[in-house]
């Protein structure tokens, strides 16, 4: 049995969706709110209102679980903690593979602060004993229209990431290669952490030709010192933890950090890796922020 945790999620639902379809493996839903899981004839849904800060309640939603997807907790002061306790839970209940969502070059002195949060979780899960396979994402592409906002007709990235490049990838890629690790019982992918990225690494001031020529508003990058970057943000309200996550995103841009350009999706799912423009065009979900 597989058991996905946040079915719900825009990742999730893309990799319930491609296991369902194989139809090979039973399935087992982890969501919070079970009436908002995805319809999947013969799949069991679970709720876990809790999620991984309740341990016990997450423990005893994977009793009979073989292999584990584990998507990481959304942004919080206390996501780590809640990291360790899931895999603790999930070790508990008899989970022999987890399948985890980490971020490309995780390493305990990332420049992207929140980036250092899935090197220790990394940790947790080796030190764990169980079989493992670490999917280490790049930015997704559909974050590159919420990176911009409307300026009198116009749209703008503001940000402190120099002239660094990102090698952007699809939540769709992302789906392929979850499903086919999750799929592959052979061992092929024990033990290996596989950067997940785009098949090009762009620029801020590419990204924003990228929208322009997608969305048609014209859209320009404006590079920010660090001092801007924080200034600009305070006034969301968001706490400083956050803040600085959001900011240091971007100076890891400026340091190199996310240039990588991998082939871990051609490679794993046979088909090339979309690009920010094949994904938006895809999607124009995505950058209705920009209408």
């Amino acid at each position: 049995m597989i058991a996905v945790t946040g079915a719900t999620g825009a990742l999730g639902r893309r990799v319930v969706a491609r296991l369902a379809a194989a139809d090979v493996v039973p399935l087992r839903l982890v969501v919070r709110d079970a009436a908002r899981a995805p319809d999947v004839p013969g799949a069991e849904v679970v709720a876990n209102p809790g999620g991984y800060a309740d341990p016990e309640g997450f423990r005893a939603v994977l009793d009979g679980v073989d292999t584990l997807y584990l998507v990481s907790a959304a942004e919080a002061e206390d996501r780590l903690q809640q990291h360790v306790d899931a895999v603790d839970a999930a070790v508990a209940a008899g989970v022999r593979r987890i399948v985890y969502t980490s971020f490309l070059g995780a390493t305990h002195d990332a420049v992207f602060t929140l980036v250092r949060q899935h090197a220790a979780t990394e940790d947790r899960i080796r030190e764990s004993g169980v079989r493992h396979t670490f999917l280490r994402h790049s930015l997704y592409a559909d974050f590159v229209p919420f990176f911009a906002t409307r300026e009198d007709g116009r749209a703008v990235i503001a940000a402190p990431a120099g002239e660094g490049r990102t090698s952007f990838v699809s939540r769709d890629d992302l789906a392929d290669v979850g499903a086919a690790v999750l799929l592959d019982d052979s061992g092929r992918f024990d033990g290996q952490a596989l950067e997940v990225t785009g098949p090009e690494a762009l620029s801020m001031a590419d990204a924003a030709r990228v929208l322009s020529e997608v969305t048609g508003v014209p859209t320009e990058y404006r590079a920010q010192t660090v001092e801007e970057a924080w200034a600009t943000r305070r006034p969301s309200g968001h706490p400083d933890w956050e803040i600085e996550g959001w900011v240091t995103s971007y100076l890891a841009i400026a340091a190199g950090e996310l240039a990588a350009v991998t082939d871990v999706v051609p490679s794993v799912t046979g088909h090339p890796a979309r690009t920010v423009a094949e994904h938006l065009h895809a999607h124009p979900e995505d950058w209705a922020n920009l209408r």
